[in-house]
């Protein structure tokens, strides 16, 4: 798993937010994720929204993934 994949997984899930996956050593990412859908939500919440987006993924392929998430401003 790579960077865009994760990106094109997020995108899919979330269709409305911007999001930019750094991390090339294909273990170790971070996820920027601006959504409208996370206005009102808390930090938790919104987390829980991007990882329901890797479904699988995340268990199996990725070791690490670090998110910064929020609302458009």
């Amino acid at each position: 798993m790579n960077a865009l994949d994760i990106k094109k997984m997020i995108e899919a899930g979330l269709p409305e937010a911007e999001v930019k996956v750094l991390g090339d050593d294909g273990q170790h990412f971070e996820a920027h994720v601006v959504c409208p859908s996370f206005a009102g939500k808390t930090l938790i919440a919104q987390h829980k929204m991007v990882y329901a987006t890797l479904g699988d993924s995340f268990e199996s392929a990725l070791h690490a993934l670090a998110l910064k998430t929020s609302a458009p401003r």
